[in-house]
């Protein structure tokens, strides 16, 4: 199959990239490297450098396409509070330019990657696809505005959509900003270098945390599954971890002994979020198979920002 991925040189874009190439796969992607790098897609995998919301550009790449992926966003939940228009701009201005060149050149299904955030905080855990969502950021109302149009627009004009509603991925090649970085490669990083694992609240605060290779699992099903038109699927492990345990799980397979230090703020999200995965055992014969634990110590290994501290 020929697939497009925009998004494709991130964390998620580019593994999934990588083995639809290993299968033997064509695979085009779009980035504008603001956060991605060329240097994590495989050879095979043909990267044009550009923003999703450049129409000509997408015809181009849209050429005799499958299924697109459509990954492309900004992702950094506080970094959107301060710069909503922003993310407005990318976020859901691009997905609607991209539903658009899809429309025009006949593209028959996109697989939109959404986000658990949508939900915010809900009573009913593990949380379901029918949950009323409650997002908290202009991150998450960008996701959850993103969805409608990709539906939407799907409707109207007869594109297959299927939008994936991806918990805390994590794994090998997560980027480490120096602000605002994911929680498990910084608290690995910081156990390694015996440093200080922050809580914030007093840790209580729990997250589905979902392993790379599942969650690419997941999307490469989405491409081919039957009956999933106009559907939203919750992609996690279906099982919550508190930050707490997290911070002990980080200091146990690193062997290190960092400072574990307790701010008594809360960092404002929601106490306590799980997906429930049913429907994407059914729709997408998804079955996530790396535990927490086995997941770390994989990242450990295979992270190229990693490996040389687990070295030494």
């Amino acid at each position: 199959m020929k697939f497009l991925i925009t998004g494709v040189a991130g964390f998620l874009g580019s593994a999934l990239a990588n083995r639809f190439a290993r299968e033997g796969h064509t695979v085009r992607g779009i980035d504008d490297l603001s956060a991605g790098s060329p240097e994590t897609l495989s050879r095979e995998v043909y990267l044009e450098r550009g923003d999703v919301n450049d129409r000509p550009k997408l015809w181009t790449l849209l050429q005799d396409v499958d299924c697109v992926y459509h990954l492309a966003a900004r992702v950094v939940v506080p970094e959107s509070v301060l710069y909503p228009r922003e993310y407005n701009q990318v976020n859901v201005g691009g997905t609607v330019a991209l539903m658009e060149a899809m429309r025009d050149v006949g593209i028959r299904r996109v697989v939109f990657i959404s986000s658990g955030a949508v939900y915010g905080n809900q009573d009913k855990q593990p949380v379901a696809e029918d949950a009323v969502p409650n997002p908290r950021s202009p991150y998450a109302v960008s996701k959850l505005a993103a969805e409608y149009y990709v539906r939407t627009i799907g409707k109207l004009w007869g594109i297959e959509t299927v939008c994936l509603r991806v918990f805390n991925a994590y794994g090998p090649g997560q980027r480490i900003p120096p602000v605002n970085a994911p929680v498990i490669p910084n608290f690995l990083r910081q156990s390694m270098l015996n440093g200080t694992l922050v809580l914030h609240g007093q840790g209580g605060q729990t997250r589905d945390y979902v392993y790379v290779d599942d969650v690419v699992n997941a999307m490469m099903a989405a491409a081919t599954a039957p009956d999933v038109d106009n559907c939203i699927i919750n992609v996690g492990s279906g099982h919550d971890t508190g930050v707490r345990e997290l911070a002990q799980l980080a200091v146990q397979v690193t062997g290190s002994a960092p400072e574990i230090l307790v701010n008594a703020r809360s960092d404002g999200g929601p106490d306590r979020m799980c997906a429930d995965i049913s429907l994407a055992r059914e729709k997408l014969g998804f079955q996530p198979t790396t535990s927490l634990e086995v997941g770390l110590r994989l990242t450990l290994e295979h992270d190229p920002k990693l490996k040389p501290m687990l070295v030494k």
